[in-house]
């Protein structure tokens, strides 16, 4: 024993641990799942649990549940954490999960935490005893399980989603707390700005409770012996607030869609709103910018040409300068775009010529319109009865351009929106002298 060593108090663990529910009924949150007669529920109750994936954000119960799934059932029940386990870990677990199925007749329950840190010869090592029923897997995930479980093994678990927690959800979590936890029920504690501390959770219990807590040491003790949190101690104990984003993950993906949607869709209160969220999150601005790019070709177009050189210029000044003034520019071109006329119309363009082009046979160039570098091609014909347009009335000549099988084929369809309303008067004109 070292000398110097103090015995571990039971008051040392952090509060969101001391305060862990360990049964369903002292549960908060996910009724979708766990109200009385809701699938999950009924499984755990019944010790009928099927392999699954339990995937949801951060501080929302997943590894609460695992926990007491593993009070209740009578499997034998191991844990692993994929952070510091590795395959020679899981094979023993399956090989005493096979001596228990084959010897004593009896069922395992295999819980991976952060299963999603599994590369693909881990996650591998789990099928064959997945499929055969040797061992009941219950992975836990913040990422998408469809980004990071391979397929086959997702395919033989049920994916159970779990959901952020509501205000009143996590209200419930800290008056428990506040009232049930061995310390903090003998310090009398008060705390007189509960919204903001619920706020900045972001809808996540273990933020809440460790904010709670730390907030409750900053917090001064009153000379009756209780103690008051403010929004002062709250501030303090998180610094800043809690944003919820992962690069490399799900909510990267979902942010910048909901990011150019509100662009496509000309909201510029949106578009800046998700802008703020991505790079408070950490995101790469340039990144953002180039997505801003093809956003002006694809959803802008020549509704507002000069969109593309703001985007482009955009994503240069933010190469140039970098964070924090980057996001001045990246604010600028968010909002003009997310105000430009909208047109779809070049996206849609080259997507029908490139549908003809793979489906259909490669039509031979108009003998007009190839080159003649050679006698032989000039003899030929290669070019011979090409018209310059610059050489005629408006610098506009009727002659074909397309192949015969497309010569009234239409790709580009330009809007009404924007410069493209004058880009399609112009067209029409041109269409109907060549009609003629």
């Amino acid at each position: 024993m070292d000398l110097f060593a103090s015995p571990a108090s039971p008051d040392s663990s952090p509060l969101a641990e001391r305060v862990r529910p360990d049964t369903l009924d002292a549960f908060v949150g996910q009724q979708h799942l766990l109200a009385p007669g809701k699938p999950l529920r009924v499984l755990i109750e019944s010790d009928q649990l099927s392999s699954m994936i339990l995937w949801g954000p951060p501080g929302t119960g997943k590894t609460t549940l695992a926990r007491i799934i593993a009070r209740s059932t009578h499997a034998e029940f191991f844990q692993l954490n994929a952070v510091s386990s590795g395959v020679k870990d899981v094979r023993e677990v399956l090989e005493r999960a096979d001596a228990n199925r084959s010897r004593l007749g009896r069922r395992t329950i295999l819980f991976i935490d952060e299963i999603h840190r599994f590369n693909k010869a881990q996650q591998d090592a789990l099928l064959h005893s997945v499929e055969d029923g040797v061992i009941t897997l219950i992975g836990a995930t913040t990422e998408n399980p469809s980004f990071e479980v391979i397929p086959p093994l997702l395919s033989r678990c049920r994916l159970y989603t779990l959901s952020a927690l509501t205000s009143e959800e996590l209200d419930l979590i800290i008056t428990r707390a506040l009232h049930e936890d061995r310390v903090l029920s003998g310090l009398r504690v008060t705390v007189s700005d509960r919204e903001e501390l619920i706020a900045l959770s972001g809808g996540d219990a273990r933020m809440a409770l460790n904010a709670l807590e730390t907030a409750v040491r900053l917090a001064p003790r009153s000379a009756e012996g209780g103690v008051s949190v403010t929004r002062a101690e709250i501030e303090a104990a998180f610094q800043r607030k809690y944003v919820r984003y992962d690069k490399g993950g799900e909510e990267h993906y979902n942010i910048i869609s909901a990011f150019i949607k509100s662009v496509r869709g000309s909201d510029p209160d949106a578009a800046v709103y998700w802008l703020a969220r991505m790079l408070e999150g950490g995101e790469d601005p340039k990144f953002i910018a180039r997505r801003m790019i093809v956003l002006a070709s694809e959803d802008i177009g020549n509704a507002a040409p000069h969109a593309l050189t703001l985007a482009t210029s955009c994503f240069t000044a933010v190469d140039y300068i970098g964070m924090p003034e980057a996001r001045i520019v990246l604010s600028q071109a968010a909002t003009y775009l997310a105000s430009c006329p909208k047109s779809n119309a070049a996206y849609l363009a080259i997507t029908r010529a490139s549908e003809d082009v793979r489906t259909q046979p490669d039509d031979a160039v108009p003998l007009h319109l190839r080159n003649a570098p050679t006698g032989l091609m000039k003899h030929l014909g290669y070019g011979s009865e090409y018209k310059y347009s610059h050489d005629f009335e408006g610098h506009f000549t009727e002659q074909q351009y397309l192949p015969d099988r497309l010569k009234d084929g239409v790709f580009y369809r330009p809007s009404d929106n924007g410069e493209e309303k004058n880009i399609r008067s112009r067209l029409n004109l041109w269409w109907k002298k060549r009609q003629r």
